[in-house]
């Protein structure tokens, strides 16, 4: 699955991609959390977009879904994966990947529950001109 995410990770970058750097137009909910564009292109009618989050310890992503598959790899921290029904569906290490299916009956929140900064390196494959995610209301979770 590592080298999966790898391989189209280079695969976004080669395939004619102009590198840019810069905070991203939307920014999960949570204070303190960023995302870094590093790479964006379209092929056909599907955007691939690579971006670097960071999550400050005790902060979230916020509740959304994504319209189309996300992969994440954890470069440093722990990632703690929330689903909709409040129950923890993950917990993701330094070195490990995530995939998310998209799709509003895919709604979930990220958690740094740790003492640094969690990093993820992120590819969206999303339908031409959607946003990185769409954002709801908590599900009824005690957290957010």
């Amino acid at each position: 699955m590592r080298n999966a995410l790898r391989t189209a990770l280079v695969a976004t970058i080669v395939t004619g991609t102009a590198l840019t750097c810069g905070t991203a137009g939307a920014t999960p909910p949570g204070p303190g959390v960023t995302g870094k564009l590093i790479s964006q292109t379209t092929v056909g009618d599907t955007d691939y977009v690579l971006r670097e989050i960071t999550v400050p310890p005790g902060q979230s992503t916020g509740w959304h879904y994504h319209d189309g598959i996300v992969y994440g790899f954890v470069r440093q921290g722990t990632l703690t994966h929330y689903h909709a029904d409040c129950a923890q569906d993950g917990l993701y290490r330094t070195g490990t990947t995530v995939r998310e299916p998209g799709g509003p009956s895919d709604v979930h929140l990220g958690r740094n529950e740790g003492d640094s900064p969690l990093i993820l390196d992120v590819l969206y494959v999303l339908p031409h001109g959607s946003p990185y995610s769409e954002d709801v209301p908590n599900p009824g979770c005690s957290f957010q």
